[in-house]
This record gives structure tokens, sequence and C-alpha cells, in this order.
């Protein structure tokens, strides 16, 4: 069966990004005190912690919200998944302790840039515009 759209104009769901939301519809966004250098997380439970210094509506509250989206996608794809002792991304599993994953023959702290799920091909453009 087809999916058509109406015929209207203007037939676009509505959708509301209130500003004084920290939420993005189905995702709750939780301010929280992360760790050192920590800006946000992506959950299992479907919600994403931001760091409470990030100020609202900046570019960097943009940026955290948007890396951490693309991990949510990842999860329900199916391309990543983590509990408390590994992370596996691409159906690879890999060790995770004491806020470090062993990757390449050495452990380096979560969120490191040199892994593959950590890397957004978005960033690149993003950087490159501020």
């Amino acid at each position: 069966m087809a999916f058509k759209l109406g015929s209207k104009k203007n037939n676009r769901a509505p959708l509301s990004f209130k500003k004084d939301s920290d939420e993005i519809p189905g995702t709750p966004i939780l301010r929280k005190n992360l760790g050192k250098g920590i800006m946000g997380e992506a959950n299992n439970d479907g919600t994403i912690f931001l760091n409470k210094d990030v100020p609202k509506g900046s570019d960097l509250e943009a940026h955290v919200l948007l890396h951490e989206m693309q991990h949510m996608t990842d999860m329900k794809l199916g391309k990543l998944k983590y509990d408390d002792n590994s992370i596996t991304w691409n159906g690879e599993t890999y060790e995770r302790k004491d806020g470090k994953v062993f990757f390449e023959g050495e452990f380096k702290p979560e969120g490191d840039k040199s892994f593959p799920w950590e890397k957004m091909p978005w960033e690149a453009k993003y950087k490159n515009k501020k």
C-alpha cells in the first residue's frame, strides 16, 4: 500500500520545539551534573543527560544534543549497545571498566574520538561553520 500526502499546500504534521523545554519529542533531556569534561550521555532508557553547565539555547547545546541523538539513533538501529561491562559496535564487543574502553590494544577514556562510534560524519562540517 502506498503512502500519500494530502493535496493541501501546507499539509505538514505540526512540530513543536518549545524554546523553554528541555525535550526533543520522544527523547527526554535531563540536565544534571556529569563528570569533568562530559557534556552529554545517551542512555539505554531513551533519555539523554545533558551537563547542567551547557548554556540553554547555545551552539554547544545544539552540538551536544545532535551528537547524543546520533548515539540514540545508532542504538535504535542496533549498531550500538552498551552495558556496565562492554560496548558493542556493529557486532564487535569491547571491554568497558572504570570509565575506559579497551580498544586497539589499550584502555582509552570513554568518549575518546578514536572510537568508531564517536565519529560523527556531520561534526567536521559543523566545526567548519563556526
